[in-house]
């Protein structure tokens, strides 16, 4: 946890005809294991490759053929278990859950009920300055994905296409700990972030990487208090769950509309029924998908064709000593070596690939300078064109160069200015290129002075003016600025420019 003082985020209320109600909401993210190959399979799991390419005789069924564990996607399902600081099952299992698809084409789906790898753990999730909510993770199962069905090609028929089918998944199962909308998605951006640390899931949700199952209901406001003291799951209403999320917006707006649709049935002297919903976002609406199933509907038994699952505690140790520093420590340590607020911190922070490229540019130089470079200059310029920090046409290196040079006072924040925009469209090093295009910032408080004793001359009524209204020093400041072609250094001409003018 952070060494920095929170407070939790208030509930989200939103008032009925009888009184106001309070949302409840628990969530299920199936991230897919960063792996070459799938879990009980050598198939690629390479995206967008041609339909039914990537499928093994296992994955499709065929007679006699069993699956065999990838202990690269155990070994990433403990490495995302340690880094949301959870219990690791040294023994675990897997099971079948049964039902009938047509992307399944084995009939059942290889998961973990009864004894999954990754036990109870904890997020922070961040709200905004010195606020946070500490959300409890109830488990992580590994388990194989069903393959995808497409309907969309012909009006008289429906295709099927099994190169998802066997993708590793690791599903990440809250507690019903998270109170309102936004924190849903702010959970789900943090858990994300986390995984991209630990590089065990890309976390691209456009391509199916991560998807969230979101379960939501209501209750009165005091209820929830009960349900903690007590564990009664019954004083928090019955929940809808809301399946196949892929998106942050969409996230918000399906938990606000289904929590509504439950308050207005409740006033209407209504049940809410548990189900499966499906939320649509052209009309605003959650539908039902199904009626909510349970463990015993699925009939799950113990998977006949594989032993349990056996890890050693050493094993696991040499995973934690090798887990990456985390977005929260790093961002504690952004604050603390670098002395930049805790919101420049965030921002360094929420990607690695970000954090990392400040880092490079900062290493041996004024860090809260290169924050302010990386924030502003960068990413404002990435922003604006579109682009990825993979791709930016400045390195870290160049726009470390220009960090060090204006810290070194051979060129203003103006020349800098300039200087990057030559860097991102000609590149080139910035040292280098302030030397061959005559940029050096003039520092020579002779030639400054001469400047400043020039224009105080030709300009009697305006020093007048200055003397009576200090604030008109900034006149003679910009003429000096302009005369030397931005080159002068405007901490110099400043205080030269007060000395003459006897301010």
């Amino acid at each position: 946890m952070l060494d920095l003082t929170y407070e939790p985020p208030k509930p989200k209320v939103i008032s009925g005809a009888t009184g106001d109600w309070e949302l409840v909401i628990g969530l299920e993210v199936h991230a897919q294991v960063s792996s070459r190959s799938k879990l009980f399979s050598g198939a690629s799991t390479k995206f967008g490759s041609e339909p039914n390419s990537n499928v093994a005789f296992v994955d499709a069924a065929m007679p006699g053929m069993l699956p065999v564990i990838n202990e690269f996607c155990v070994e990433q399902a403990v490495r995302t278990g340690l880094g949301l600081k959870a219990e690791i099952n040294l023994v675990s299992a897997f099971d079948r859950k049964n039902y009938f698809y047509p992307d399944l084409p084995q009939g059942y789906q290889i998961s973990q009920l009864y004894h999954p790898i990754v036990g109870e753990g904890e997020i922070l999730v961040d709200m905004g300055p010195g606020i946070a909510r500490l959300v409890r993770v109830e488990r992580i199962h590994l388990e194989q994905d069903a393959g995808k069905s497409i309907h969309d090609m012909d009006p008289h028929m429906s295709f099927v296409d099994l190169n998802r089918t066997g993708v590793a998944l690791m599903e990440i199962v809250s507690r019903p700990d998270i109170r309102g909308p936004e924190e849903a998605a702010a959970y789900v951006v943090k858990l994300r972030q986390i995984l991209r640390y630990l590089g065990t899931c890309d976390g691209n949700m456009q391509n199916g990487s991560m998807r969230a199952d979101v379960n939501v209901s209501v209750c009165r406001p005091g209820d929830y208090e009960k349900y903690q003291e007590t564990q009664d799951f019954s004083h928090l209403g019955t929940r809808c769950e809301i399946k196949n999320m892929n998106s942050m917006r969409f996230i918000q707006q399906a938990i606000d509309v289904e929590a509504r649709r439950q308050i207005a049935l409740l006033e209407d002297g209504k049940e809410v029924v548990q189900e499966t919903r499906l939320y649509d976002p052209d009309k605003g609406e959650t539908r039902s998908m199904r009626s909510k199933e349970e463990a015993h509907d699925y009939r799950y038994f113990p998977c006949p064709d594989l032993l349990p699952l056996e890890i050693e505690q050493a094993w696991v140790d040499d995973i934690k000593a090798s887990l990456p520093e985390l977005p929260d420590a790093k961002r504690v340590r952004f604050v603390t070596d670098y002395g930049m607020t805790e919101y420049d911190a965030s921002v360094l922070t929420a990607d690695v690939e970000n954090a990392a490229f400040f880092e490079d540019v900062a290493t041996g130089r004024d860090g809260k300078l290169a924050a302010n470079w990386v924030i502003n200059e960068l990413f404002g310029r990435l922003k604006k064109e579109d682009r990825e920090i993979a791709d930016s046409p400045v390195s870290a290196a160049q726009l470390g160069g220009i960090v060090e040079l204006i810290s070194k006072g051979d060129i203003s924040g103006k020349i800098a200015k300039d200087l990057f925009e030559i860097v991102w469209t000609e590149g080139g090093d910035p040292a280098t290129l302030v030397e061959e295009r005559g940029m050096k910032q003039v520092t020579d408080t002779g030639a400054i002075e001469t400047e400043v004793e020039r224009i105080i001359a030709e300009n009697p009524a305006q020093v007048e003016k200055a003397k009576v209204n200090p604030k008109l020093a900034g006149w003679f400041v910009g003429q000096v600025m302009k005369a030397t072609g931005g080159k002068a250094n405007p901490q110099a001409v400043n205080e030269i420019v007060a000395a003459k003018l006897g301010l």
